[in-house]
């Protein structure tokens, strides 16, 4: 047909049914039986191919729109053949987001659980705060070196006793002192988990709230008191441990700690200043380092994870109190005075003083080799006593095979897993699960990633961080 260029093949009028491809040239009249409404070279339109390149070709429904990249958006594209490279894909992709997924959680260890126990302090801070206002400190004008309180004395010696024997004696060695009985120490009515004091080692900026006990919950918290151990700033070696790497890091430079370096107990009975002595690093089993070998000493020993990021080994601070610069010691209590059927047998274990005093290089002092103290007969005076006032000493509990065994167990296996938080790590999951399908619905119906993105994120963090708060809890915790 004179002046008309048609295209061969499927572009010709007749493999097209009468339609044409082109449009006539100005001033040309089509030919006869040519349909006027024939798409123009503008209404071609891009088709995208399984990979997602568009490419110019002819439909007969609405055209997509294309990205600024000369893209199909995504949701219009046709489903990809499952083929190899279809696997390989998917593969990939589930390799990258477990791997964000991992990374999400050590970024959750180093920082998220400082948050919780940041919480945790701040509210143990305002609980033992209080306590302290509620009692007075002991005072060394309180007791003479008899061991009864001057309130008894001055009761006493009005009628009986000569003027001078009332008067405490001056020349009387600190170290001479006997303790404080346990019914006249501000000892406070605990359970796992309570504020029992505050520790502060100037050195490496220490300033925490010591809970009762050393159970995975407990640390958590901040540092935990060893309960088979006498509380601190009483005779015996009491024993805290803390983390180094997770839960705020309370222990994390305790090796940088020297012999010398100041450690403060801040107690309800008053404040105790304890001067490290020496650092060792010992095996999970090694429990004698925290365990009473000389009960007429008074003793505090920090514990926690060596090297940082593994519980490999254990590290060991020693120091020893200071008692001119401390509250009148105290007689030691065990268990904080709750009842322990564990702790019925008494005998001792063979080896263990002299273990940890060759270890240290400590030698006991003459007359000190029986792990018992003579018991000093409680005044009578129970104020600001928070225990029962029948609670009395457990000194000569200390080195006993029930208190070794409590100890033993605490310091090897205490740190570790929570197998309850298998139904929690389930449901987080799932919920986890459901938050992201619901995204995606929400994205294809909008037809924008971002959409999903924007109204999943909020519920999407929150359910990732309780499901990877109960999967920390699975783990053994790097103290």
């Amino acid at each position: 047909m004179s002046g008309i260029n048609t295209p061969s093949g499927a572009d010709s009028p007749a493999a097209d049914g009468g339609r044409i491809a082109a449009s006539a040239p100005p001033g040309v009249r089509p030919p006869a039986g040519a349909n006027w409404d024939s798409p123009r070279p503008s209404d071609r339109v891009a088709m995208p191919g399984p990979d997602g390149i568009a490419r110019i070709g002819r439909t007969t429904g609405t055209a997509p729109k294309l990205t600024r990249r000369g893209r199909v958006p995504k949701f219009d594209r046709p489903p990809p053949p499952h083929d190899w490279r279809w696997y390989i894909g998917n593969l990939g992709k589930t390799l990258i987001t477990v791997g964000l997924l991992m990374f999400t959680f050590v970024g959750y260890q180093l920082y998220g659980t400082g948050i919780e126990t940041a919480a945790q302090q701040n509210r143990l801070e305002n609980e033992f705060e209080e306590l302290l206002k509620a009692v007075d400190p002991i005072s060394a004008s309180d007791f003479e070196s008899n061991g009864q309180s001057t309130d008894e004395l001055d009761a006493g010696s009005s009628d009986t006793a000569a003027p001078d024997e009332a008067q405490p004696d001056s020349n009387v060695e600190v170290s001479d002192v006997a303790a404080v009985p346990v019914a006249d120490q501000n000892i406070p009515d605990l359970e796992d988990g309570d504020a029992l004091a505050r520790i502060e080692i100037p050195k490496i900026g220490v300033n925490d709230i010591i809970v009762a006990g050393v159970q995975t919950g407990d640390l958590k918290k901040g540092p935990g008191h060893f309960p088979d151990t006498p509380l601190p700033g009483q005779l015996g070696n009491a024993a805290i441990a803390g983390h180094r790497t997770t839960y705020g890091q309370p222990f994390r430079n305790v090796d940088q700690l020297d012999p010398g370096d100041e450690i403060r107990v801040t107690t309800l009975s008053g404040v105790f200043v304890y001067k490290v002595t020496g650092t060792q690093i010992v095996s999970p089993s090694d429990y004698q380092v925290v365990a009473t070998t000389d009960p007429t000493r008074a003793n505090l020993t920090l514990t926690s994870c060596h090297p940082v990021f593994t519980a490999r080994e254990r590290i060991v601070i020693f120091s020893e109190l200071d008692r001119t610069e401390s509250a009148p010691v105290g007689e030691p209590v065990i268990n904080y005075g709750r009842p322990e059927e564990a702790m019925q047998e008494t005998a001792e274990i063979p080896g263990d003083a002299d273990l940890l005093s060759e270890d240290l290089g400590v030698t006991n002092e003459p007359g000190t080799d029986d792990p018992t103290t003579p018991a000093v007969e409680s005044s009578g005076d129970t104020t600001g006593t928070l225990v029962a006032p029948d609670i009395q000493s457990d000194a000569s509990q200390l080195g006993s095979v029930g208190v070794n065994e409590g100890i033993a167990d605490a310091f090897s296996e205490g740190w570790f897993s929570d197998p309850s938080a298998n139904t929690q790590v389930g449901l987080w999951g799932l919920i986890l699960s459901v938050v992201s399908v619901a995204a995606y619905a929400i994205s294809r119906r909008l037809r924008r990633d971002w959409g999903g993105l924007l109204i999943g994120l909020v519920p999407f963090t929150l359910a990732l961080y309780f499901f990877f708060q109960n999967v920390n809890r699975l783990l053994p915790p790097n103290l």
